[in-house]
């Protein structure tokens, strides 16, 4: 297996950087879209998350590494060994999986091996790549390019957080909760609503213009490629730093206020920009939420909400014909108009 780039040596991309580490702390965010240039470090990023994220706990021996708090997620065959007396517990990495454009549905959800069934009368089922992003992270590079079977599929699960897989007459069903984080170039093509609507936060990754980052990102990726092992070691402390603030941002999570105010920005912007639904307003919170744990606040203010609000709110606003002006400009313009620059 290839060698990560430590997500702390990462230089530039700030707002990339935050959404994915607010989807770690908070998976109920509901994943990243990362949209923008080639060659700015989409890829690197996502892939550098697996290093850096804190182990979990799961049933021992389980495919899809259930949770053992969560009575009401266990698939079939824990609830079963559950009646039997307490579940096996062991300490896992939390999975971050590739999904390739050309990989087939059969890889995707799975496949039942009817010869078996038929021939012995076992349900056998080999796990997709949905059963092993189960309660990780589910990666899609140039998401737009997707084909729409596989959205389509992609829309149901992420709703339902469940597989379920059919075949002539036989049917198997798994948890599959995960946090969906897809990139792509705008050029190439745009992605379809339902599924933009499924991701809790978009943002635009764009080529540094200053030359400092420039040589900086240079420099880093020149030292990683002549020797992966040393370089991973020098930023082995400042990559452990970042994980002990996820970990402590993820138990304060829960303690972190929002107060009425706060909400009453919140749906104060959502209104002027005219977003459909309430989904705007809830991501909007909880990614406020999430960051506000992630610099050790008890209360969530405005200056989370604003800092947040391009991320949580560009990709859900309407077109209008009468602007031409991009997503993350009328944002900011709305920002600006009611709470001042």
């Amino acid at each position: 297996m290839a060698l990560a780039f430590p997500f702390s040596a990462i230089a530039g991309q700030e707002e990339m950087k935050q959404a994915i580490l607010i989807a770690a702390i908070d998976p109920g965010v509901g994943g990243v879209l990362a949209f923008g240039d080639r060659g700015t470090g989409k890829s690197t990023t996502v892939r550098a998350l697996a290093a850096l994220l804190p182990q979990m706990q799961a049933v021992a021996g389980c495919r899809y590494r259930c949770d053992p708090a969560q009575a009401s997620r266990l698939c079939s065959d824990c609830r079963e060994r559950r009646t039997h007396g307490p579940l096996p517990v062991e300490t896992v990495s939390v999975p971050v999986v590739d999904l390739p454009l050309g990989a087939s549905e059969d890889r995707v959800v799975g496949a039942l091996d009817l010869e078996r069934a038929l021939a012995k009368g076992e349900k056998a089922f080999e796990p997709g790549l949905l059963a092993r992003a189960n309660r990780g992270f589910l990666y899609v590079d140039e998401v737009n390019l997707l084909e729409d079977h596989l959205v389509d599929l992609l829309i149901d699960v992420a709703a339902s957080g469940e597989n379920v897989v059919e075949r002539d007459g036989l049917s198997v069903r798994h948890p599959a909760r995960f946090v969906l984080v897809g990139s792509g170039n705008p050029e190439e093509g745009e992605l379809r609503p339902q599924l933009l609507d499924r991701f809790g936060m978009s943002v635009e990754v764009k080529t540094p213009t200053d030359l400092a980052t420039r040589i900086l990102v240079v420099r880093r990726r020149d030292a990683f490629d002549r020797d992966p092992e040393a370089f991973i070691a020098a930023w082995a402390a400042e990559d452990a730093t970042l994980r002990a603030k996820i970990v402590a941002a993820h138990a304060h999570l829960p303690t972190v206020d929002v107060p009425d105010s706060v909400l009453e920005s919140a749906s104060r912007l959502c209104i002027a920009l005219g977003t459909d639904g309430l989904r705007a307003e809830l991501t909007l919170m909880r990614t406020a939420r999430a960051l506000a744990a992630l610099h050790g606040r008890d209360e969530v203010t405005e200056a989370e909400l604003r800092e947040v609000a391009p991320s949580a709110l560009r990709h859900r606003l309407r077109r209008n014909p009468l602007d031409d002006s991009g997503s993350t400009v009328r944002v900011e313009r709305a920002l600006a108009e009611l709470f001042g620059a």
